[in-house]
């Protein structure tokens, strides 16, 4: 399971650090070390402004800024100027959804269809709306994880303006029938928006599926820093997604994102980005190697899954042991692991999961849920030492 080192990253095991075992890559991945010097050179040599237009170090920003732009572009295969630089996915997704309502309520298409197990950063516009007169029908999911595409397409009208649907959860890690849904809607109806903060850069042919109108991601989820990310706004024939900004005070970023670009984040993404295109798909095979292992290691000793994982992402794993409570886990495991047991946006408030109770979890299994993600590096010995603190605690008497 070594990493080639042509796609060597950080990694997650630093014993001589005595630190634990970095298991949450859905929250946030480490920093690619190429992509921390490419962030550095912007900050330190290459400092200008990319709107500045009267020397030579606005202008290489600007190219750098331009290339960055073709980089994340070639990802989800739209064109360099789809790109909307943003500070990440949850800001990507409320200039997507709140960003269509002025169209919405100027052409009367005032209903939406999304799912109960979209991220909060979508589910949250999406209640402003409710409270701004719109519309929302939300499709539950399948005792599996994952909604049903005919059933999404089912509740669209001809008064829909929107349909949202996440590419992979961030939870279970399930991935979404977005290619099927884009596949049934007209060419001339509701817009689509695709969060893909979870798939963006490892998912990738369904996500160049050109009747996604909207795609939104994260930098941080694939090496990049965080604070920057994107919204993908494909055209449809010669006519752009009709958003509103939500901020005025500028015209970057075609009047949708007022400010000056933070040049050296904006080239970290488009390197990690490029990354992804010229990596991804070595780093899935070896991610799907991964993942069964340590899938079996966990099964041995009781562990049960919370999702379909035919359907998973290999590098989210969401399981629960009978008779072991999340919370008690990730304290045995803290200097082991470092785990969650949902979203980082909601995990401190320690709410139930909504995606687990939508998807008909029951107790038990909502309580015990712990969320391992990972990249290629994690290595036997890392699965072995979590394995036996669970088994531990299993035997432990209560």
């Amino acid at each position: 399971m070594a990493t080639p080192a042509s796609s060597s990253r950080r990694t997650h095991e630093r014993p001589d650090e005595g630190r634990p075992i970095y298991l949450d890559y859905a929250a946030t991945t480490p920093v690619d070390p190429r992509v921390a010097e490419e962030v550095m050179h912007f900050m330190l040599e290459e400092f200008g402004n990319a709107g500045s237009r009267t020397h030579s170090y606005g202008q290489a920003a600007k190219e750098r800024v331009n290339r960055a732009r073709a980089e994340v572009a070639a990802v989800v295969d739209a064109k360099p100027d789809e790109v909307i630089f943003t500070s990440g996915a949850t800001e990507s997704n409320n200039l997507a959804i709140l960003g269509l309502a002025p169209h919405g309520e100027k052409s009367g298409k005032k209903h939406i269809v999304s799912t109960q197990i979209e991220h909060k950063a979508v589910l949250e516009p999406l209640a402003e709306l409710e409270r701004r007169g719109f519309e929302v029908d939300l499709v539950p999911p399948t005792r599996g994880g994952w909604v049903d595409a005919d059933e999404v397409v089912a509740r669209v009208r001809d008064d829909t303006l929107l349909v949202s649907v996440m590419a992979v959860n961030n939870e279970t890690g399930v991935i979404q029938p977005t290619d099927e849904v884009a596949g049934a809607l007209t060419a001339g109806g509701a817009y689509f928006h695709v969060d893909a903060a979870q798939a963006f850069g490892k998912l990738v042919g369904p996500l160049r599926n050109s009747r996604i109108d909207l795609v939104s991601m994260s930098g941080h989820k694939i090496g990049a820093p965080k604070g920057i990310g994107a919204l993908i706004a494909r055209r449809r024939r010669f006519s752009r997604p009709p958003l509103a900004p939500l901020m005025v005070g500028g015209g970057q970023e075609r009047g949708l994102r007022p400010g000056t670009l933070p040049v050296p984040l904006v080239a970290g993404l488009g390197l990690a980005s490029a990354l992804a295109v010229e990596f991804g798909e070595e780093r899935q095979t070896l991610l799907r190697d991964v993942r069964r292992e340590f899938s079996s290691r966990l099964h041995g000793i009781g562990a049960q899954s919370n999702a379909d994982e035919s359907r998973a992402m290999p590098g989210i794993l969401n399981v629960y042991v009978p008779g072991i409570d999340s919370e008690a886990a990730i304290v045995a495991l803290k200097g082991v692991a470092a785990i969650s047991n949902g979203s980082a946006c909601t995990s401190q408030s320690y709410d139930s999961s909504h995606v687990l109770t939508a998807a008909g979890a029951t107790t038990a299994e909502i309580e015990g849920a712990l969320r391992f993600s990972f990249d290629e590096t994690l290595s036997a010995k890392a699965m072995d030492a979590i394995v036996k603190r669970l088994r531990v605690m299993k035997t432990a008497p209560a």
